[in-house]
This record gives C-alpha cells, sequence and structure tokens, in this order.
C-alpha cells in the first residue's frame, strides 16, 4: 500500500497543516493589527508552503529507505527553504526617511517559515511554545522599551530665526527638555535674507507632541519657521 494514501498519515498531515494554518493568522493578526504590509495571508501562505515541504522532504526520505536507497537526505529541502526565505524577508525591510522599517516583519516571515517547517516534522510542542514566545516578545518587549527607550525614531528638525543673533545653546536646551535626544548640529546663515536656519539630528518618541516644542522656541528670538522630518 502507498504510504501516501495511509489514513493514518494523511490525518496526520491535515493536523499538520491545521496548527500551520493557526501560526501563520496568529503571527499575520499581529502585524495587520500594526498596519504593516505583511499579514495573515502572507504568512499563512508561508507557514502552510513550509509544513507541505517539511512533510515532503521527510516523506520522500522514508520511501528512499524503503525502497532500499540510503542516499535520501531529509534536511537536503529543509535547507533550500531556510536560505531561499531570505530573500522573501529582506524584501519587507524597507527605508522610511532616517529610519528603517520592516525588521520586525522580517524576522517575523523568518519565523513563520521555521514553525512550518517544525510542524512539519511533527514538533508541536515546541512550535506551541516558540509562537508564544515570540507573541510575548513582539507585543510585551515593544510596550517594555517605549517606556524605557522612548527616543528611538531619528528626525530632523528644521529651526529658522530671523537675525543672526541665535544662541544655539539656548535652543539646544529648550529642544532636549521636551524629552528629544539631540545627536547633531548644522547652522546655515541666509545673508541676504538675515535669516539663521539650525537643523538639528534628534532622537525622539513616536507621538512627540511639538506644538510645545514650538511655544517654547518662540520665546527665544523671531521664530520664523519650525519643520520636523523623518
Amino acid at each position: 500500500m502507498n504510504v501516501a494514501f495511509d489514513a493514518d498519515f494523511i490525518i496526520e498531515c491535515c493536523i499538520k497543516i491545521a496548527a500551520s494554518v493557526f501560526c501563520g493568522f496568529v503571527l499575520g493578526l499581529e502585524r495587520r493589527t500594526r498596519n504593516q504590509v505583511v499579514g495573515d495571508r502572507t504568512l499563512i501562505l508561508i507557514s502552510v508552503s513550509s509544513t507541505l515541504l517539511s512533510i515532503l522532504s521527510y516523506f520522500m526520505a522514508e520511501q528512499g529507505i524503503r525502497r532500499g536507497y540510503s542516499g535520501g537526505d531529509p534536511t537536503r529541502i529543509v535547507a533550500g527553504v531556510v536560505s531561499g526565505i531570505g530573500f522573501l524577508g529582506g524584501g519587507a525591510i524597507m527605508r522610511q526617511g532616517l529610519n528603517i522599517k520592516g525588521l520586525t516583519s522580517a524576522t517575523i516571515i523568518w519565523t513563520s517559515s521555521a514553525l512550518g517547517l517544525a510542524i512539519g516534522a511533527g514538533l508541536y510542542v515546541q512550535s506551541a511554545v516558540v509562537l508564544v514566545v515570540v507573541m510575548i516578545t513582539v507585543v510585551l518587549l515593544e510596550k517594555i522599551e517605549g517606556r524605557w527607550f522612548p527616543s528611538r525614531w531619528n528626525k530632523t528638525i528644521h529651526i529658522m530665526f530671523s537675525g543672526e543673533e541665535v544662541n544655539e545653546e539656548s535652543v539646544r536646551q529648550v529642544i532636549e527638555k521636551q524629552g528629544i535626544v539631540v545627536t547633531d548640529l548644522n547652522i546655515s546663515r541666509l545673508l541676504d535674507r538675515h535669516q539663521t536656519v539650525l537643523r538639528f539630528s534628534v532622537k525622539t518618541s513616536k507621538q512627540e507632541d511639538y506644538r510645545k516644542l514650538a511655544e517654547s522656541l518662540k520665546v527665544l528670538g523671531n521664530l520664523c519657521e519650525l519643520t520636523i522630518t523623518d
């Protein structure tokens, strides 16, 4: 009898595929709640496909042994999936201004593939543990990072004053009082317009209120323009 049509084998494969669908759905749902490009459909397809390739790899190796072939290696397809999934993950990484986005999504693509391969090999408990760890890491640690390291977004603050008598150190102190970390400063003077432009490279929180900063800068001199860019 062909093992591929064995009822127990088919049921086992269906359980593995269902488990991989669940893992991909959970990871994709987490990405969708954060408005990321990678979502449930993508991660479910990755997880299910990896599971099928894992099943195929072990099935082919087992069939080779049954027929007297000793050269079967169940890790060859798995190794190909692991190396190939990196290209898909790289497509999720993008540069947005001064910030890099998509690193977490690329990692979750990798994790989805790993879960699919592990489920295909029958490692249900291990896959469940990894899924729980991943969700705790992604959801809980982001809140901890936001509390302990709020200034992690790179931005540029352009400040223009009329006149050339501007105290750069006072401007820096006003910015830092808002909880913004200054990493660099460039100064330009527009001689024909009698204006001074300060460009601060800063690290700030995602939900920074810049209205308070504008009001504080007005006290220092004739503020003409305030622009914050990524």
